[in-house]
């Protein structure tokens, strides 16, 4: 099975070094300006633009996470394609917010772009820490590093290494939670605990190995030579945690939220993928369980899934959550989760938002914050978000994998969207 993953995903790899384009960012053809930036037909509440900052003129590939270090200094991390030690860690120079507008359909006259590392595996992770160090996780490996002065190049150290890198879900995302603690996601190896007879294990074997996956972990950092000073498992039964935050503020400060990449089935309406609130030593399911605590194929009458946790909330099938930020309530957002919905089908290619309710927690429908983002040829390529951060100024950060771009959510008068 382990063999078969890495097959596809090094076809995939091939794939996208075929399909590479030439000049600028998938299929984006430029609207007009929205600020100093080519304007994109992409969907977003009224008074407020998408613009193009960067693209593979900057050398983007597959961007999966963007940090703003510092006021027009912003970090992608950049996965490459899906082949080991191809990740880069980028860094764009912005130019100031009155500069002149860039050429209408590139911004490579207007962005600077220099590689900080390379040769990452697998990079998916990046988050501030408390101590204003940036954290980045690779497939096998978790380290951080003190932001350098400009033209410096980062001096890792290294916190965790010989974590799980193989099978359907190695990569890592990372996430704070107020007290400094760093939740991790441990993928699980296959997509529903398949073996190589085709057969579906109970109990999972990947559950309970010496690491054990479909996880999300929890480290404790401490001051010293030892500076981790635990990292264990904080909940289990969850597939693939590439969309994890914790509420900074508010009633629920503190509360750990993931977004399940839920089993594949064929049914374009199966399974729903789920918002689940995180308790220490929860059961959440996989591979035995999905939606609201049902049995999953092949599982059927094999397992109670009312031993488990019931989702928070569900959401629509395939709509594939590979990030979410949770917004402190004074920010431009109001408090509001966001969750970049990366999946191709109609429910997905867009970014939403989740009110808080007056207990904290995230209710209500979606806020569409960028959507009717389907493929449209000669103007936009079909939504692929992967990653977001918020500026100094309140404005959203948003990158692309497939489509190689990085863009902003901002204003029509250059400022922080206001909530819907």
């Amino acid at each position: 099975m382990q063999r078969k993953y890495r097959l596809i995903l090094r076809l995939s790899a091939l794939l996208l070094m075929v399909a590479s384009p030439g000049a600028h960012a998938r299929g984006y053809a430029s609207t007009g300006k929205c600020g100093i930036y080519p304007r994109l037909a992409i969907t977003s509440p009224s008074g407020t633009c998408v613009g193009l900052i960067a693209d593979d003129a900057h050398g983007l590939r597959f961007p999966r996470r963007v940090l703003e270090i510092e006021p027009g200094r912003i970090w992608v991390l950049d996965m490459g394609n899906w082949m080991p030690q191809v990740g880069q860690l980028i860094e764009l120079r912005l130019p100031p917010d009155a500069a002149t507008p860039a050429n209408a359909n590139t911004t490579a006259r207007a962005v600077e772009a220099r590689v900080l590392l390379s040769k990452l595996n697998y990079p998916s992770g990046m988050a501030r820490g408390p101590d204003g160090k940036i954290y980045i996780g690779e497939a096998d490996k978790i380290w951080r590093a003190a932001v350098p002065s400009l033209g410096q190049t980062p001096q890792p150290e290294l916190l965790a290494s010989g974590l799980p890198a193989d099978g359907a879900h190695l990569l890592k995302e990372l996430a704070f939670a107020p007290d400094g603690s760093l939740y991790v996601n441990m993928g699980s190896a296959t997509d529903a605990c398949r073996g190589e007879d085709q057969k579906q294990a109970v109990p999972c074997p990947e559950r309970s190995a010496a690491m054990p996956r479909a996880a999300v972990w929890r480290m404790v950092l401490q001051a010293g030579k030892q500076p981790v000073k635990e990292f264990k498992p904080f909940a289990s039964g969850l597939r693939n945690s590439m969309a994890l935050a914790v509420m900074p503020d508010g009633p629920a400060a503190g509360t750990v939220w993931q977004g399940e990449n839920n089993i594949d089935y064929r049914d374009p309406r199966q399974p729903p993928e789920e918002l689940n609130l995180l308790r220490a030593g929860a059961d959440y399911g996989w591979p035995y369980c999905t939606g609201a605590r049902q049995n999953a194929q092949g599982y059927e009458k094999r397992f109670d899934c009312s031993k488990t946790e019931a989702p928070h909330m569900l959401w629509p099938a395939h709509v594939t959550p590979l990030q979410m930020l949770a917004t402190p309530v004074g920010s431009a957002f109001g408090g509001q989760l966001l969750v970049a919905w990366h999946g191709q089908r109609a429910d997905g290619q867009r970014l939403v938002g989740l009110a808080r309710d007056d207990k904290g927690r995230p209710s209500g429908k979606p806020i569409q914050w960028l959507s009717k983002w389907d493929a449209r040829p000669g103007l936009r390529p079909g939504g692929r978000p992967t990653g977001m951060d918020i500026d100094h100024a309140g404005r959203l950060l948003v990158v692309e994998d497939f489509n190689r771009s990085l863009l902003i959510l901002m204003s029509e008068a250059g400022r922080a969207p206001r909530p819907g």
